[in-house]
């Protein structure tokens, strides 16, 4: 496929073909998502591999009880608690392999003002989503499915505690990856109205 083609054929699945995807195969879409810009020809990003029931189970309850314990401050009911978090947990251990995808200092600059280090890290956080990107569209040309899951950047702590990572990973997106369900229907994109999200200057 040409890369507009590519970038047109992505789309974000939510369910897959009960059939296991080759660690080899996740490996090749993590060698393309370390391809992406990056500050100071740093990599500031890690990626975990997770393919095991037991860990994508893990990792599916720890986020869903932050979850829990965030809509409960909120006031939600217990009802509608129930239902979200059951169903994060069995879309997450139904999915083949999840990757997830961390931020690291190693390589970026330390400054002593929290304006100039926030926005190191705000640099390594946009390399980490153009890794992302990368590894989705790699996923593509594969013939793999992939769907990007925002929860871990809401939890970082829980994420990274249940998978026993180092401190200095921080967890910020997780990757659904698998062969794609075929009754499955992406959302559909609508029409772009680029006039409504650009300007001229």
């Amino acid at each position: 496929m040409t890369i507009p083609d590519l970038i047109l054929e992505r789309r974000s699945i939510r369910r897959f073909l009960d059939r296991r995807v080759p660690r080899d195969a996740l490996d090749d879409l993590i060698a393309a998502a370390c391809l992406a810009p990056a500050p100071h020809h740093s990599t500031p990003w890690r990626f975990v591999v997770i393919d095991t029931a037991e860990a994508k189970r893990g990792l599916a309850e720890a986020m869903a009880a932050r979850w829990e314990r965030d809509l409960e401050g909120d006031g939600t009911d217990a009802d509608t608690i129930g239902e979200l978090t059951n169903a994060s947990v069995a879309r997450l251990e139904a999915a083949p392999a999840l990757i997830l995808g961390c931020t690291t200092h190693v390589g970026l600059d330390t400054y002593p003002d929290e304006r100039r280090q926030s926005a190191e890290e705000g640099m390594a956080l946009l390399s980490l989503g153009a890794a992302v990107q990368n590894l989705m569209l790699a996923a593509t040309d594969a013939g793999l499915a992939s769907c990007w899951v925002a929860a871990p950047i809401f939890c970082p702590d829980e994420a990274r505690g249940t998978l026993t990572l180092a401190d200095s990973w921080t967890p910020r997106a997780l990757v659904m990856i698998g062969h794609p369900d075929p009754t499955y229907t992406p959302h559909d994109r609508g029409d772009l109205d680029v006039e409504g999200i650009r300007t001229h200057r």
